[in-house]
């Protein structure tokens, strides 16, 4: 055997040691959400190098147990470490993904999603012994929290500001004054984006689940925009038909039981010259162009999450959220679209223009 060719057991160990790494990262994940919910990573933020203790005075936390949390986020790489005075410091990067929560790239609230899963596994090993399906709401309540909060960073910094715009007429459509229904809509978070940078416009938002919509309507009041964003319980394929200029299905079509369906809905309460605006997941259209760390994440929220959901309704079309912009087409061409432009992207994201 060449000496360069690893040999059975090297394998093993470097296999080994990825596993490893994944249960860290698990570990990490844990000690992230009690750096946030501690104010931990606030007290680190712009300060410069800390000790433990300055650390655990300024978050009013016990010194013992702030050391370790400290060491334990130096390990991993989420703060540096000084030896020389034994000091602690969060970088400008780091603080922006760990601290700051307006950052688009704010990482806290996303490690409720695997945490909620750990929870839902019992009724997971159900599903996957009998085929029935996981409806959203069934979920663990910090599922919907933290899908939520995840999003609403990403979607405050490409919406108003990349993606509409990158749609042919829809901005000044929308400074103009249209009606805009935005499909599983959740918090109401993209809803409310919209309506604050479009006053002459009207909002609706539909959501099959109930604790989402209540407290859509709750953050429409505290953003002050209540007057012109509504919020209402309601199936993809039943809500009003308000002859909407544009129709927005954020991160959302895969979810649904049947998207052709929904498609033709959306073509039926479009108005003339109105737009279909969809966002989802970033995905190639072959199995093997997705297999990294993008795809690794979701494939694996599409397991428990997206196909679940889709199964609990009905199952017709069960896409998944690596579906890509082949199959999603399809949809809205057997919906009787006739337009359908990739009109962005990002790491995590496909934006598509879709006209009849």
């Amino acid at each position: 055997m060449d000496a360069s060719t690893p040999s059975a057991d090297d394998k093993l160990m470097a296999f080994a040691m990825r596993t490893i790494n994944d249960i860290a990262a698990g570990y990490t994940g844990v000690m992230v959400s009690l750096g946030h919910k501690l104010g931990l990573y606030k007290a680190l933020a712009g300060a410069g190098p800390l000790s433990a203790k300055e650390v655990a005075t300024r978050s009013r936390c016990a010194e013992r147990y702030v050391r370790e949390w400290l060491n334990a986020q130096a390990a991993s790489g989420y703060l540096g470490y000084h030896a020389v005075s034994d000091t602690y410091e969060l970088s400008p990067e780091q603080a922006a993904v760990l601290a700051d929560e307006d950052s688009p790239v704010f990482i806290p609230h996303a490690w409720n999603v695997p945490a909620s899963m750990w929870f839902d596994e019992p009724q997971a090993l159900e599903a996957f012994r009998t085929g029935r399906g996981v409806a959203w709401g069934e979920h663990h309540e910090g599922m919907a929290c933290g899908v939520a909060a995840f999003y609403r960073n990403g979607y405050k910094a490409s919406l108003v500001q990349q993606w509409l715009p990158a749609l042919d007429g829809v901005v000044q459509q929308l400074e103009a004054g249209i009606e805009v229904a935005d499909i599983g809509c959740g918090h109401g978070h993209s809803t409310l984006l919209m309506a604050q940078a479009f006053p002459r416009s009207r909002f609706s938002g539909f959501d099959t689940h109930a604790a989402s919509i209540a407290q859509a309507c709750r953050n429409a009041e505290a953003a002050g925009v209540g007057d012109r964003a509504r919020f209402d319980l309601a199936r993809a394929t039943d809500y009003p038909d308000r002859r909407y200029g544009l129709i927005c299905f954020f991160d959302v079509l895969h979810d649904l039981g049947d998207p052709v369906a929904a498609a033709r809905h959306a073509a039926q309460t479009l108005a003339p010259g109105g737009t279909v605006l969809l966002v989802e997941p970033f995905a190639n259209d072959r199995v093997e162009e997705n297999l990294g760390t993008v795809g690794q994440l979701y494939y694996a929220g599409s397991t428990l999450i997206c196909c679940a959901h889709a199964i609990s309704e009905g199952g017709r079309m069960v896409l998944g959220a690596q579906a890509g912009q082949a199959r999603l087409e399809e949809v809205f061409r057997k919906a009787g679209f006739t337009h359908f432009r990739r009109a962005a992207e990002t790491p995590f994201n496909l934006i598509f223009e879709i006209r009849r």
